[in-house]
């Protein structure tokens, strides 16, 4: 767990210090061991319930300063809402707004128990990952507070559970994909003078402390390889491009990897196509792809999870340089097909390019997913709520759509058809690098498949929900860390025995 914030599983005890967190129903009923540590509090409860129209709806809260009867400093009481109707990421989003509660407390306890007796070990597992996913903050370059600004202080969460030894079991696992979405939020608000493609491969090459094979392609290999493509986009920057190689061996030798692979623009100034300068600043956030990957790699790693994977990301700046590619150039591909840049704006699918082709030849998995804040044409479409989704092959989709509604980073599949390629077809080379106005979002994934032969695929475009996202009961940073826990979730139920 990350320095700050510790969670430990323990029995149903009165807590001596510190904020109390307990729960009831919609109907204010509270479970057996919660009202017999309450004892007399309860009937405060009542009444203060009463007072400030609490009705007991799944996340909201009555806060109790300085109950009586109580040594502790603050209750507070969160609404359960009709368990019976919880979709499966209610008891995460539900920690995360108990935690969101509890203010500056050092000592938070919460008691995990329904109105008809205690949580499972599960559920009480995922009420602690959601207030861990709340608890993050991005404030390590702030060196002044505002009067009313508290200094963050560390914070130690215990959630009171029938089988604390079962619990922490879930826990770890849990706490594993936490440090996996952590790690992936950090690299995303890390300013780019900071996190450019050499200062990420050596972030992402720690992963070698968890027994993950790391392989740094520079740009010498790269050019090697043929990936002409991907060095093209960064040629303009006077930071040098990389690609990152990660390997998690978990599952039988003989059996085939399932492969991530992340686009990386480490800042996306447009190049010569360049951006307006409003709102650039946020083009830092243009490598959440590669974020995720790495992401999922800690998250997979640090479980143990019992399959092979692979994650890659193509690390760039895109920069409007004297030696930046030019609209009306042309590229030849790892794969050997063409490319005309109609727009250098249009380059995270040329570095997924190169690195899908390298990916499919020489891992040949069984299945492979990237991910991309690709277009802003699927904010259009779908807006901030949903990635967008495209996949040559319907059970991949149908899974990831399965993790997307149990981890609530929902995925809506969008087309692909034939006719799209007719859009990126190019009088002077194989391809060009966009088809225009419309329908920007499929033909770019029309622009991909051109890279993955005949290996399931599957390509997330997460330009609206991976960073200035709406904030939601377990973010309330600008990076959301998007992907690790739906990936996680994809691998554990359908690729791990």
């Amino acid at each position: 767990m990350s320095e700050g914030f510790r969670i430990r599983f323990g029995t149903f005890a009165p807590p001596a210090k510190g904020v109390l967190v307990v729960f009831c129903d919609d109907g204010l009923r509270m479970g057996p061991q919660t009202r017999a540590i309450l004892g007399k509090t309860a009937a405060l409860v009542a009444r203060a319930a009463a007072v400030d129209n609490f009705k007991g709806k799944l996340g909201a809260a009555l806060d109790i300063v300085a109950p009586p009867d109580l040594p502790v400093d603050r209750l507070v009481v969160v609404g359960l809402g009709k368990p019976k109707d919880w979709t499966p990421n209610d008891p995460v989003k539900l920690g995360g707004a108990a935690f969101g509660k509890v203010g500056s407390a050092a000592e938070v306890t919460m008691l995990a128990e329904l109105a008809t007796g205690a949580m499972d070990a599960e559920t009480a597992a995922d009420l602690a990952l959601g207030a861990r996913l709340r608890a993050y903050t991005f404030d390590r370059y702030k060196t002044k507070r505002k009067d009313d600004d508290a200094p963050k202080k560390a914070v130690t969460l215990t959630v009171a559970v029938k089988d604390p030894a079962a619990a922490r079991r879930f826990g770890a696992e849990r706490e594993a994909v936490a440090d996996g979405v952590v790690l992936a939020r950090d690299l995303v608000n890390e300013p780019p003078n900071v996190l450019f493609p050499v200062a990420f491969a050596e972030r992402a090459a720690e992963l070698r402390k968890l027994r993950v094979g790391i392989e740094i392609l520079d740009v010498r290999a790269m050019k090697r390889l043929g990936m002409n493509a991907l060095l093209a986009v960064g040629q303009g920057s006077a930071h040098e491009s990389r690609v990152v190689i990660m390997r998690w061996n978990g599952g039988k030798p003989t059996d085939k990897p399932i492969a991530f692979v992340g686009k990386g623009v480490c800042f996306d100034t447009g190049g010569i196509s360049i951006k307006p300068a409003a709102g650039m600043e946020d083009m830092k956030g243009d490598m959440a792809g590669a974020a995720c990957v790495v992401g999922l790699m800690h998250a997979l790693a640090a479980r143990k999870a019992k399959v092979n994977a692979i994650g890659a990301i193509g690390l760039v700046e895109n920069m409007p340089d004297g030696a930046a590619q030019r609209p009306g150039d042309i590229v030849t591909t790892m794969s050997g097909q063409t490319v005309e840049i109609i727009n250098t704006d249009a380059e995270g699918r040329l570095v997924l390019a190169d690195v899908l082709h390298h990916v499919v030849t020489k891992y040949k998995p069984q299945a492979m997913v990237d991910l991309a804040t690709l277009t802003g044409a699927i904010m259009v479409a779908l807006g901030q709520e949903h990635a967008g989704l495209f996949a040559n092959d319907d059970k991949l989709s149908e899974n990831l759509t399965k993790a997307g509604l149990a981890t609530a980073e929902r995925v809506w599949r969008m087309p692909l058809a034939p006719e799209y390629d007719k859009l990126i077809d190019s009088k002077f080379a194989d391809m060009k690098n966009t088809g225009g106005r419309y329908g920007g979002s499929v033909t770019a994934a029309q622009f991909l498949q051109r890279y993955v032969g005949k290996t399931p695929w599957a390509h997330l475009d997460i330009a609206g929900t991976a960073l200035g996202s709406p904030q939601t009961e377990i973010n309330k940073s600008w990076s959301s860390g998007w992907g690790v826990r739906l990936l996680d979730r994809l691998v554990a139920d359908y690729y791990e025995p």
